[in-house]
């Protein structure tokens, strides 16, 4: 009994032993995606992603300062294609895991109405994300400006540090309304929301990379070739992203 309870032990530690893990820097829209996606990495390789959250321009300025990622899932593909010519990413490594859609949105089922509730102006603050850190406030801002709307609702403005903080000033009711990431409330019937017209703005391609710190990481190669795979490309597709067909 004793030597068939230490081969137990021996086979179920084989693949813990196996395992390995990487750190994973994802912008904070693909949070909800990014969690189930690391999930079924798991269960799929027995490799752990450890995720941590931010703004894509706060998550590339810890980067260029060493912090010890392994893996960068941005929210544009500005920073990843920067960060191989800074020195910081494998070139060669980076491609489109999704496509991001910005929604304007409010707990409030009769206050969006279109783009007409932008040219109503009826509403005492508008949430948006940090332009200059996070792709999506970039894009508000550009919905803003192409409806001649941007100086008229620029005082009612509050930013968040990151699209997760602008998603809580509209759910707190901190903002009537505000532009977010479809994919915060693609699961989700509450309020009222439009899908704003994809002409508005720039395409949101959301890039990852290899970073030279995972360079020498299975674990972090293994994830990136999860996502780019079909159970990853249905969690993302789930969520409210576009997939860049043929990738």
């Amino acid at each position: 009994m004793t030597r068939l309870m230490l081969a137990l032990l021996v086979t179920a530690t084989a693949g813990t032993a196996d395992a390995g893990q990487t750190n994973v820097a994802v912008a904070a829209n693909f949070t909800g995606a990014a969690k189930d996606i690391a999930e079924a990495f798991k269960a799929a390789t027995g490799d752990e992603a450890v995720l941590s959250f931010g703004s894509t321009g706060q998550l590339y300025t810890q980067i260029a300062q060493g912090a010890p990622f392994d893996v960068f899932l941005a929210a544009d593909n500005v920073r990843p294609d920067l960060a191989v010519t800074e020195g910081f990413a494998v070139e060669g490594t980076e491609f489109t895991y999704a496509i991001g859609q910005l929604a304007l949105w409010s707990r409030d089922t009769a206050l969006v109405n279109g783009a007409e509730t932008m040219k109503r102006g009826d509403f005492h603050k508008l949430a948006i994300a940090n332009p200059e850190t996070a792709p999506y406030g970039a894009a508000a801002v550009q919905v803003m400006q192409a409806l001649d709307v941007f100086e008229a609702l620029f005082p009612k403005v509050v930013q968040g540090n990151n699209i997760a903080q602008t998603y809580q000033f509209v759910e707190t009711g901190n903002a009537e309304l505000g532009f977010v990431a479809y994919s915060q409330i693609a699961a989700s019937d509450e309020g009222s929301r439009w899908l704003v017209d994809p002409a508005l703005y720039d395409p949101i391609r959301q890039d990852a990379v290899l970073l030279q710190a995972g360079a020498g990481n299975a674990a972090a190669q293994a994830f990136l070739d999860f996502l780019k795979g079909p159970e990853a490309a249905a969690v993302i597709e789930r969520y409210g992203y576009a997939i860049e067909k043929g990738d």
